[in-house]
């Protein structure tokens, strides 16, 4: 997808192909849904990879994957007890965010291989980095908050292992979508260390604002990674939809009520009146602040059924307040002196922005049948999942590199 290596200039005029021992160590952090999970057997320490996986995908999800929040620690923690969801280590960290379904079923089956960082880590590669020395990946259990300690922790150490390893040479960092909020968030809570280990940051497709027609879907009736025959070795709509609903790192996308956006985006509900016996529909709209309780209503009735019991999944106020925290540790981000930054977004591709249920002529009677209708979309300009004007807003002192679209490099 690359083609050839005119993106090495990024990374300090290098030419591809040439080995140089004073390449600055690159840390790549993926976005959502762009780790390989792994469920590790308390006991045993067996560990089996539940994200992505064809193979049994649904089934695996539902038993290991799903999860409930805990307003006591701040953290997503997974139903089953006997087991954590842990991100593999190998290859320095680079295993996680390359094929995300590395399986030989996937290959004897003709599946395309869901891909993340896999073109990018074999472009550097070719350009003279080396794994382990001036290569690394940071994939994480992106179910959590992007502010929770064990995600930043695990960026800490990560930075310090790159800059060592390179002989103490600062790093260059490349995230993807809401992997800059992350380090966005990493960045304002740990600034000296961040000045410390950091010369550069590049992200690409990041969801600053947030990403409206996407998440706001994704709590309503979930997201879809898949479509057609592949839809069925895959973890399914509904399935996604029961752990977004309780996963802090998706309200942290909802869109930021305070952005003065150039139209605000909306939720359209088609909604069925009666008056004298008559029937007939009404539009109603909802603004990111009024949507609340939508939420709240839709998902009223939400509840999933795990082991035989039935467990409420109604809208979580609780990661509702602390993403609200999490916005304001965003907002407050300032870039350190020293640091270069360059962002990356796309455009001329249809991005979710509004999202409608029902229509005229079948509208919603009750709130919750939403959960079970599904959506319909109007678009603006993005990269097909991040609104271009979300994108390229960040913080003060920030210089923006534009491109036509992220496409020709994801």
């Amino acid at each position: 997808m690359f083609g050839d290596c005119s993106f090495c200039p990024c990374f300090g005029n290098r030419n591809c192909g040439q080995t140089e021992p004073d390449l600055d160590p690159v840390l790549l952090v993926s976005g959502m849904g762009g780790s390989v999970l792994h469920a590790k057997r308390k006991k045993s320490g067996l560990e089996t990879r539940v994200w992505v996986r064809i193979l049994l995908a649904d089934l695996e999800f539902k038993r290991k994957v799903w999860s409930l929040y805990n307003p006591k620690t701040g953290y997503t923690e997974s139903l089953d007890k006997d087991t954590e969801i842990v991100v593999p280590e190998d290859d320095y960290g680079l295993y996680a965010i390359d094929i995300l379904d590395p399986s030989f079923i996937l290959k004897l089956i003709h599946f395309t291989e869901v891909y993340h960082f896999h073109d990018m880590i074999e472009m550097l590669v070719k350009c003279g980095y080396k794994k382990g020395t001036t290569l690394f990946g940071y994939g994480y259990d992106f179910r959590q908050s992007n502010r929770i300690d064990k995600l930043m922790e695990g960026l800490k150490v990560k930075l310090e292992t790159a800059y060592k390893a390179s002989g103490n040479r600062k790093v260059t960092l490349i995230t993807h979508s809401m992997g800059g909020l992350l380090v966005m968030c990493f960045m304002s809570l740990h600034k000296d260390v961040f000045s410390k280990f950091v010369n550069k940051w590049i992200t690409i497709a990041s969801p600053f604002q947030g990403a409206p027609g996407c998440i706001n879907d994704s709590l309503l009736t979930g997201l879809q990674f898949v479509e057609g025959i592949a839809s069925f070795f895959f973890v399914s709509r509904w399935t996604m939809h029961q752990l977004l609903v309780e996963c802090p790192s998706i309200y942290e996308m909802l869109a930021n009520p305070d952005f003065k956006w150039k139209k605000q985006p909306q939720i359209k509900v088609w909604r069925k009146q009666s008056n004298d016996g008559e029937s007939s529909a009404k539009l109603e709209t909802y603004g990111p602040v009024e949507s609340i309780s939508l939420f709240k209503e839709a998902l009223r009735n939400n509840e999933l059924d795990y082991n035989g019991n039935s467990i409420a999944l109604p809208f979580n106020f609780a990661i509702l307040d602390w993403a609200a925290g999490t916005r304001q540790i965003i907002n407050n981000a300032q870039l350190p002196d020293g640091v270069s930054y360059y962002n990356i977004y796309g455009t001329s591709y249809d991005t979710p922005f509004d999202v409608s249920y029902g229509s005229e002529t079948s509208p919603i009677e009750d709130l919750s049948e939403i959960c079970h209708t599904m959506p319909k979309y109007s678009f603006v300009d993005g990269d097909g999942t991040v609104p271009a004007e979300s994108a390229k807003v960040v913080c003060g002192s920030i210089i923006t590199l534009y491109i036509n679209t992220i496409r020709v490099m994801i």
